[in-house]
């Protein structure tokens, strides 16, 4: 039974060559939901974008290649243009299970957080959980699921996330949340299971190479934006950045 909510609500996909999984994933969103679906095609260089229309997805072609958060960002944009007041966020390679959108949705619904991250911490390698680790310790953010994807935002959080300061972030996680927190919004994570890619691979963690530019990247973003308060796993809260 596709589920029902009173927000104006819109799913949000970025897609980079997603070919051999965006009809399924579509599918699948269309037995849980029938909100509309926009993918975010970041300049792939196969049939992603034609598969995602077959599928009667909304697609919005990127000129230039942005990576998996220019693409959201965009798609988010697109979302307050269309009149949304709610936006969930997720992968397009099979990743996320379309089964718990109505989980996301239910702190917003109730008001209880402006923003709700799907979390999955028995996923990913020795070195995904070090990452979080360093990552919770030096942004002092501690939502345990800091890389995913999976999110609901609120129309505050779209309207955050729109501005111009949102463009100059390269990733979704440690500077999304700060600049989330340091407007007073609220954020928590719920816990969902999270399957093996039926497509592609991370684009962090594929190399090591790709993780130490990461890590320094965002190690450092974390250092100059941390919280005062800090955020606890399944808890509200605000906090004010130095």
């Amino acid at each position: 039974m596709p589920c029902a909510s009173d927000m104006h609500v819109a799913i949000v996909m970025p897609s980079f060559n997603e070919a051999n999984s965006l009809s399924a994933v579509i599918s699948e969103i269309r037995a849980h939901c029938n909100y509309p679906i926009y993918v975010v095609d970041d300049v792939s260089t196969d049939e992603s974008a034609s598969i995602a229309r077959d599928a009667n997805a909304t697609v919005i072609p990127l000129i230039n290649k942005l990576g998996a958060w220019g693409a959201t960002q965009a798609g988010i944009r697109y979302a307050l243009q269309k009149g949304h007041d709610a936006v969930i966020t997720m992968d397009s390679d099979g990743q996320h299970d379309p089964a718990y959108i109505a989980s996301l949705l239910a702190p917003l619904e109730n008001t209880r957080a402006d923003v709700c991250i799907g979390s999955c911490t028995e996923r990913g390698s020795l070195l995904r959980h070090l990452a979080w680790r360093l990552l919770r310790s030096t942004s002092g953010i501690r939502i345990e699921d800091l890389t995913s994807g999976y999110r609901a935002y609120n129309l505050p959080a779209m309207r955050q996330l729109a501005t111009w300061q949102a463009t100059f972030l390269d990733f979704q996680d440690v500077g999304v949340l700060s600049l989330l927190l340091s407007k007073n919004l609220r954020i928590v994570d719920v816990q969902t299971p999270m399957r093996s890619r039926s497509n592609g691979s991370s684009r962090i963690f594929r190399s090591w190479l790709v993780v130490i530019y990461y890590m320094c990247h965002t190690m450092l973003l974390g250092l100059t934006k941390r919280p005062i308060h800090r955020v606890k796993q399944g808890q509200a809260s605000t906090a004010d950045t130095l």
